[in-house]
């Protein structure tokens, strides 16, 4: 039920996500069990392909996220929240509030033990059709450094283990490459980065090389400025499409016949189609103790079917497990 255009674009991504969800997954739907059971007939699905949980309220936009997760007990957010951390779901995804969807991470789900901050992150594109991370996109505007060096642990396990990178390279977003740039935050984090181990650490790396994958893989900023690098990929996608004298469904119309004859063609294409957020369906929440994802709260249908789909690979990679693993002998740390 969460999102400007809920349900009515959850219940059609969710069908369109059928068709690429493997046949031992299964989509639960959380809310309106009438509505939801409506729109399933509009698109000529049977309600037996999904489970449907029935819930009665719905948190809104503008709630405040801490009040109304604990008020409306019987939210489709809160409901789904309740049926992860008692096993009955495996992953959890909603556009609704992401606030709301926080309250349920830190509260309900938690974070796992010894991290201090648990991070937002998105899949970022590379050239050459492959991806990267960037961590933090908006969580923690004012993240320590101790914070900021965990980012470079949690982001190096999931690169790993979702997408399939090895011994992925972690760089420190900074205004220049060598050692000693930047502001105080910068400096004291580069340091600490340094003297983890488990991590393979490459130094600082600048805006002008993150889409390139030529220094590293992995990505670390604080929520403020990761939040500006995100925003303004999402702006370059809608200007390119604007720019582009190729549009996007005729080169898919073409693609058997062109492809072949000009693959590069296809690598520009596939590269800005990956920077559209449509494309993920949104940020992962990572150094919590099961698997959350928050999608945009204009979320499109197709954007609800990809959130589903990279739902399913979080959950499928086990990352959760890998990280508790790499964080147990780590001593908690207060902020």
């Amino acid at each position: 039920m969460g999102g400007d255009f809920a349900p009515e674009v959850a219940v059609e991504g969710a069908v369109m996500a059928l068709k690429k969800i493997g046949k031992d997954s299964r989509i639960v739907l959380f809310g309106d069990e009438k509505r939801i059971r409506e729109l399933l007939k509009k698109h000529n699905c049977s309600a037996d392909n999904f489970d449907i949980v029935g819930t009665t309220e719905v948190i809104e936009m503008g709630d405040h996220p801490a009040k109304a997760f604990i008020a409306k007990k019987d939210s489709s957010m809160t409901v789904g929240f309740r049926h992860l951390v008692d096993g009955k779901i495996d992953g959890f995804a909603s556009a609704g509030s992401t606030g709301a969807m926080m309250v349920g991470c830190m509260q309900v789900v938690k974070p796992i033990k010894g991290v201090i901050r648990p991070v937002i992150s998105t899949l970022m594109p590379i050239v050459m059709n492959r991806r990267g991370l960037l961590l933090d996109v908006g969580l923690n505007v004012d993240a320590k450094p101790e914070v900021l060096a965990q980012y470079g642990l949690l982001g190096s396990i999931f690169a790993e283990s979702v997408l399939g990178i090895k011994n992925p390279r972690v760089g420190l977003l900074n205004i220049g490459e060598e050692e000693g740039k930047g502001n105080a935050q910068a400096k004291a984090t580069y340091d600490l980065l340094k003297e983890q181990k488990d991590i393979n650490f490459v130094g600082n790396v600048e805006s002008s090389y993150i889409f390139t994958g030529k220094y590293c893989d992995v990505v670390v900023a604080d929520g403020f400025v990761g939040n500006v690098i995100l925003k303004m990929a999402e702006a370059m996608y809608r200007i390119n499409n604007r720019l582009t004298p190729f549009k996007p469904w005729l080169l898919n119309l073409l693609r058997p016949v062109l492809e072949p004859m000009c693959p590069k063609l296809y690598y520009h294409q596939n590269f800005w189609n990956a920077m559209n957020y449509e494309s993920v369906g949104g940020t992962i929440v990572i150094g919590v103790n099961a698997p959350v994802m928050i999608g945009h709260g204009g979320s499109s249908a197709k954007a609800i079917c990809s959130l589903i789909c990279t739902m399913e690979r979080n959950i499928e990679s086990r990352v959760c497990d890998k990280l508790r693993e790499a964080f147990k002998d780590v001593t908690p740390v207060e902020e």
